[in-house]
Parts: C-alpha cells; sequence; structure tokens
C-alpha cells in the first residue's frame, strides 16, 4: 500500500508541499474540476515525470498500479486497432487456482520477511534502522574530525586548505591519514605551528643565523692553577720565616710601597730600618713572585672582558626578536649567568688584591652550554627554514603531509579506534541483512515465476467478453458489444458484424471504458500476472455518464470496496477521485456509517484551490453531504469572489423557493421596496435565465460592496418570507465540518 504522497511544483500545485499521509485501503478525494485530482492519479500511475514529489510504499514494498483516468482511456480507446485481451482465471481448474493460492501465500510470506529485513535494516522512511546507525555513526566521527580542524584551524590553516570548508571531505582525508603507518618521529605542534607560519602565513624569505657563543678561553680562566695557588715570596729570605709564621705576606708587599717613599722609615713602626730589610724584602718578593701577580692580573682582565663580550652577545642575540628563538628562556639563563659572573667578578678583585688567597670562581660551564644550546636550537630551526625558502614547493608538500600525519596519529586517534569498532559491527550487520534480503528476494521472485507459470496453464481472455456483454446487455446497451479475436485480442461490433468502435456515443464509450478497466482489475493483459497484488485509483470514472449508468458504476466499485474491506481481493487499495457531488455521495454510502465518520479502513480528502494554488484537506468524517449544502458553503465563505457566491444564493433560491417552497416571484418581490427591490429584481432575474448561466451585464457590475448589499437580501428574503429558520440553520451546519478537519 501507498503510506503516503507528496505533491509539489507540478500543474496546478506550488512549491510548498501538499500532503496526503497516513492513507489507508479506501481513499476517498473529492474536488471540483481543475483541482488538481488528475495531478494525484498521474502520481500514483508513474511517478517519475514528477521530480518534486513522491510515493511512499508501506515497507518499501511497491505494488502494481491500475489507475483509470483519462489517460487510460486514451491510451485504450482513443486509439486505432483492436483491443488488448484481458486474461483471467478459469473457473473450473480448481487444482491449479489452489496451487496459485498456496504459491501466492508462499509469496507473501516472502514479502513480510523482506519488510521486516528491510525495516531493520533501514526503517520505514529509509533513514533509520542499521542504516540510521550508521549514518550517526559517521555524523559523530564526522564532527569529533571537525572539532580538530577547529582547534588547529587558526595556525595551521595553510596546510588545510581545501578541507576547512567541508565537513566530509575532511572527515574522509582523516580516515585515509589514520589508515596510515604513523611516521616516526611523529612530529609536534610546535614545530608544525612554526613551519606553518614560515611556509603559509607570510611570505617565506631567508633568516641570519644568530651569533653563536665562544667560550673557550672564558672557560679556561676559570680553571685557572693560579686562582688556588697561595702566591707568597721566597722562603729562604731571613724575614721570610716571620711572614711565614705572621702570614702576612699581601701586608708587607703593600707596605713596600710605602717604605720607598719614607726615607728609609719602617711604615709601620716609623723607626730607621736596618740598611739590610731593602734587600731583604727584595729578595723575598723576587721574579717568581712578580711572575705569578702579573698572571693574576692578565687572567682578572682577560675574564671580566670576555664576560662582559659574552653578556653583550647574548644581549645583542635578545635583541633579534627571532620568531625561531626562544628569547624568555634566554633571557632567564642569561641573568643567571650575570649574577654569577658578578661574584667571580669580586672573587678576582679579591685575588689581584691578596694573591696569598686561594679562590673558586662559580662555574658558569653549565649556564653557557644552555645559552648555546637555545642558540643552536633556534639556528637549526633557521637552517630549516631557510632550506624551506630554497625548496618552497617542496616544503609546503611535506608540511601538509605531517600536519595531516599529526592531526590523524595525536589528535583523533581514540575516536578513529571507536569508530572503526563500530562502524565494523554495523557493516556486519548490514551485509548480513542484505543478503537475507537478496536471498528472500531471489525466493519470492521464483515462486512468483511459478505463479505466472500456473496462470498460463488456466487463463483465458474469453471470460471476460462475456461477462462485459452481459452487463451491456443487462443495462440496456444493445447496439454493440464485445468480440474477443483469435489473437487475444477484443473488437467492438454492431449487431450486423460491423467496427462500433469509431462510432460510439460519449456515454456508449464512458461505460464500456469503465467495464474493461473494472474487468482488468480482476485479471491482466497477459497470461501471467493475474493475480498480482495491486493498487486501483478511479479518477471521476462517471464523466459523461447518466444517472443510471453511474448508479452502475457506483455500485461496482462499491463492490470493490466490499472485497477491499474483507480482504477477500487482489486489491490492498483504492483512491476514488471525483467532483461529482451524487457520485461521492453513493460510493461513500455505508449501512453501518454513523454521522459520516470514516472507518478505520477510510480516509476522507478535498482538494481545491487557494489563490491559483492546489491544496489538500484531510478529514476525519465524510466532508460532502448534498449539492444543496455545497451552494449554502459558498455563502457561509467569509471571502467570496463574483460571481460564485451569487450564482450560489441564485441556485439556493430557485431550489428552494420555486421547488420546494411553492412561494412565487412575484410575491417575493412585493415584500421589497427601493434599492433592496431592485437587487431581488436582479436575484431572480438570474433565476429566470436558469441555473446554468450568468448574463454579462450583471456580471460585469458586480463588486465587494455590491456582493454585501446583495447578501443582505439574500437573508432578508428568507426573513420577510418567515422561513428565517431554515436560513439560520443552513449558515450554522458548514458542510464540511471545521472542527473535526484535521488537514
Amino acid at each position: 500500500m501507498i503510506d503516503r504522497l507528496e505533491i509539489s511544483g507540478c500543474a496546478s500545485y506550488g512549491d510548498a508541499i501538499e500532503m496526503m499521509d497516513e492513507l489507508r485501503e479506501i481513499n476517498f478525494v473529492y474536488g471540483p474540476n481543475g483541482a488538481g485530482k488528475t495531478t494525484v492519479s498521474r502520481l500514483i500511475a508513474d511517478g517519475s515525470p514528477f521530480s518534486k514529489c513522491a510515493v511512499h510504499w508501506q515497507r518499501g514494498t511497491k505494488l502494481d498500479t491500475f489507475v483509470y483516468n483519462r489517460d487510460f482511456v486514451a491510451k485504450n480507446f482513443n486509439q486505432p486497432g483492436e483491443l488488448k485481451g484481458i486474461f483471467t482465471l478459469g473457473q473450473k481448474d480448481i487444482e491449479t487456482q489452489n496451487k496459485i493460492a498456496q504459491a501466492k501465500l508462499d509469496s507473501a510470506d516472502f514479502t513480510r520477511k523482506i519488510e521486516n529485513l528491510t525495516h531493520t535494516l533501514q526503517g520505514d522512511d529509509g533513514t533509520r534502522g542499521k542504516r540510521g546507525e550508521l549514518t550517526q555513526l559517521e555524523a559523530n566521527f564526522r564532527d569529533a574530525c571537525w572539532e580538530v580542524k577547529k582547534r588547529h584551524d587558526t595556525k595551521l590553516q595553510g596546510a588545510l586548505t581545501g578541507y576547512r570548508g567541508d565537513k566530509l571531505k575532511f572527515k574522509n582525508r582523516l580516515i585515509t591519514e589514520c589508515q596510515k603507518k604513523a611516521p616516526a618521529p611523529l612530529p609536534t605542534q610546535s614545530d608544525l605551528e612554526a613551519r606553518s607560519a614560515s611556509l603559509f602565513e607570510t611570505t617565506p624569505t631567508v633568516e641570519s643565523l644568530l651569533t653563536t657563543i665562544n667560550d673557550a678561553q672564558f672557560l679556561a680562566w676559570e680553571s685557572d692553577p693560579i686562582l688556588a695557588k697561595r702566591v707568597i715570596g721566597k722562603s729562604d729570605v731571613d724575614i721570610a720565616a716571620m711572614i711565614l709564621r705572621l702570614g702576612n705576606s699581601d701586608w708587607v708587599k703593600q707596605g713596600i710601597a710605602y717604605y720607598g717613599v719614607n726615607d728609609g722609615d719602617c711604615p709601620f713602626c716609623q723607626q730607621k730600618a736596618p740598611q739590610s730589610l731593602a734587600a731583604s724584602l727584595e729578595q723575598y718578593f723576587d721574579e717568581t713572585f712578580a711572575q705569578d701577580t702579573s698572571a693574576i692580573a692578565v687572567l682578572k682582565d682577560g675574564y671580566l672582558l670576555a664576560g662582559e663580550r659574552i653578556s653583550q652577545m647574548v644581549d645583542a642575540v635578545v635583541a633579534t626578536a627571532s620568531r625561531f628563538l626562544d628569547a624568555d628562556a634566554l633571557k632567564t639563563e642569561k641573568q643567571v649567568f650575570d649574577a654569577r659572573f658578578q661574584t667571580n667578578r669580586q672573587r678576582l678583585d679579591q685575588k689581584a688584591k691578596e694573591p696569598s688567597q686561594s679562590i673558586t670562581l662559580e662555574p658558569l660551564k653549565d649556564i653557557l652550554q644552555k645559552m648555546k644550546d637555545l642558540i643552536e636550537t633556534a639556528n637549526r630551526s633557521i637552517r630549516d627554514h631557510n632550506a624551506m625558502v630554497a625548496n618552497l614547493e617542496s616544503a609546503q608538500t611535506q608540511l601538509i603531509t605531517d600536519v595531516w600525519a599529526f592531526l590523524a596519529h595525536s589528535e583523533i586517534t581514540a575516536e578513529f579506534a571507536k569508530y572503526q569498532r563500530d562502524k565494523k559491527s554495523v557493516d556486519t550487520a548490514i551485509s548480513s541483512l542484505e543478503q537475507q534480503i537478496e536471498k528472500a528476494t531471489f525466493d519470492r521472485k521464483a515462486k512468483d515465476a511459478e505463479i505466472r507459470n500456473l496462470e498460463k496453464q488456466t487463463t483465458s481472455v474469453r471470460p471476460t467478453v462475456d461477462e462485459i456483454n452481459k452487463l451491456l446487455n443487462a443495462f440496456g446497451f444493445r447496439s454493440f458489444s464485445l468480440e474477443a479475436t483469435n489473437t487475444n485480442l477484443y473488437r467492438l461490433r454492431r449487431p450486423d458484424g460491423s467496427d462500433a468502435k469509431e462510432t460510439l456515443s460519449e456515454g456508449e464509450r464512458s461505460f464500456i471504458t469503465f467495464l474493461y478497466f473494472y474487468h482488468l482489475l480482476k485479471g491482466s493483459e497477459s497470461s501471467s500476472g493475474v493475480t498480482t497484488d495491486r493498487v486501483v485509483v478511479f479518477d471521476d470514472p462517471v464523466s459523461s455518464l447518466d444517472s443510471d449508468v453511474l448508479f452502475i458504476v457506483g455500485s461496482l466499485i462499491r463492490q470493490i470496496l466490499e472485497e477491499v474491506r474483507a480482504n477477500r481481493s487482489h486489491i490492498k487499495q483504492v483512491f476514488i477521485l471525483t467532483h461529482n457531488v451524487y457520485f461521492h455521495k453513493e460510493i461513500t454510502f455505508h449501512k453501518d456509517r454513523s454521522a459520516g465518520q470514516a472507518f478505520k479502513e477510510e480516509t476522507f480528502w478535498i482538494i481545491r484551490k487557494v489563490d491559483g494554488k492546489s491544496k489538500i484537506l484531510k478529514y476525519t468524517i465524510n466532508p460532502i453531504k448534498t449539492s444543496y449544502d455545497l451552494l449554502w458553503s459558498e455563502v457561509r465563505n467569509g471571502s467570496p469572489q463574483a460571481p460564485g457566491v451569487q450564482n450560489a444564493m441564485r441556485r439556493i433560491l430557485e431550489h428552494y423557493f420555486r421547488i420546494l417552497g411553492g412561494i412565487g416571484y412575484d410575491e417575493i418581490l412585493d415584500l421589497f421596496d427601493g434599492e433592496e427591490k431592485l437587487i431581488c429584481k436582479a436575484l431572480f432575474s438570474w433565476v429566470n435565465d436558469g441555473s446554468h448561466s450568468i448574463p454579462d451585464d450583471i456580471f460585469t457590475t458586480l463588486d465587494d460592496s455590491a456582493v454585501q448589499k446583495q447578501r443582505e437580501v439574500f437573508k432578508n428574503i428568507f426573513v420577510r418570507t418567515n422561513h428565517l429558520n431554515h436560513y439560520n440553520m443552513m449558515m450554522g451546519e458548514p458542510f464540511v465540518i471545521e472542527s473535526k478537519r484535521t488537514g
């Protein structure tokens, strides 16, 4: 069965989707001519020309469609030549019929199995079930990948060009990268961001290397033995023992300068010193002492100069503000260097002043090495950068490769592992379901082939001829009949044997066309396919039929409906579309229906035009009462347009007062005066013109104010003839029960 129809963008339907949903076994559709009914029947017959429309089948199982509309008539009765024969099952071969019935049950079992498996696979609408799980799984992983993209997009966007605006494309590229072996070592985020800044954010240029620290001589001075040596005078001089005993060599050395300028007096006790003291002092502070003290002075001057140069050089490196240098780390290390260097300066000053003291300098080797490493790291990056500049295209290509490897094997690893596990499980389930569906479909095709072979053994086109001719004769159509040819075709012939197809009246043609379709529903145009399940559409089947034949057609269709209700037919669903109120009431009549309420196997619809566009409305009750009710519905309409409302009022007056009320035209006119009398006369003038004509002179003068005045006079006719109760009743009981409308 068909679950839902979606119609838009075709014929009189606008771009907004008009929906017929929750369709049942029997579906009644009422609408005036030109409202859009035939579009519905054509969509069901063949949806391929309707690109913006959709037919949704229950559980995805499509049935054969048999559609009676003007296209069917044109195809079968408006073409020259004979009619195709209709094959039906023979009634005598009971054994074959039983085999067919059992085979159909088996085929139905396969169909149910396919439907259940398909439901598990994709749900009712194709978006759920296991495929829905897979879709959600893919969406979740796609979103996880996109979060990775958003985290790194700012600094790595150059390497992600071509993927930054498409979630699916980005996800697929990441999946490809995740399936590759991770490079060793894996690039770091900071390295990738630095390279990306060099290669994509600006036009890359060659960068100068940073000055390196030369600390070999500086560190050699730091460990010079002279620093630990106690520099004193010659030990075999007569005063050496005293100086050594007192430990005042540095004090004595400093005092010599005062002794030379004090005219031989001792600078310490101010007594005349012996002549031998000067000689003894000179011998004590001999050439070795002089050399050592000179070495201390040279070391001090060289060490301090080199340290200051190193400090200045590091400051110059920091001042370059190179983007490859960790300037903050270098500044920190230099602060440590400067502090220790200042300590060493003080210790060297002390050593120079007191050579006999042994000193050690604060070690600066480790600090210098850290600063050298920071500078060398920056220089390596600069050399790499310059190499990239020299070969920009290949460097960019390598960076892109490294970025994707980093994202795949560092940023999405856990999510990809879960995605793979879950996807494998769902893919396995989908594959199993598809294989089972394929197997059940194969089995059903084999069973259907068996049914076709059985049908060929017992089908014939002749029973249809007998049945149609019986109906033609029973209802007075005796001037022509149907005849089977030797080639399983039909022809229409007159009693004298001449061909009747081209000379049929419109009524005869309509009736025989319907009978042909009616019997086609019981069979097939080929010797197989006689018992296939099917959906049937009747689109205005009573055009050009008189009331007697209309009743016959309605009775035959009602018979089909009862078989569908009882599930005794190959017909599983019926759509009946009509503009004829009488016919609609005829086919919707049911002795058990209460207050027009729809049965569980029925739906009711109305198709009407609003602002030139077809609209489909659904109802829970039968919305159509009588043609008289329809006329009142036009009057009840809040925004009627001329000449529709005037024509409705005219026909109401004609029906109620002339046919039912027995009140004369002149008698009613005498109840009015002035302008109201003129309007009343105009309304009754239309009545006198006949039920199906509207004078042009009246039509051209209508406007909104005139319509309103005519409404007032129309009501006053009922008031002044003492029929207001009828007016109130008809205006208060709409033919479409709006409060129960569901669509």
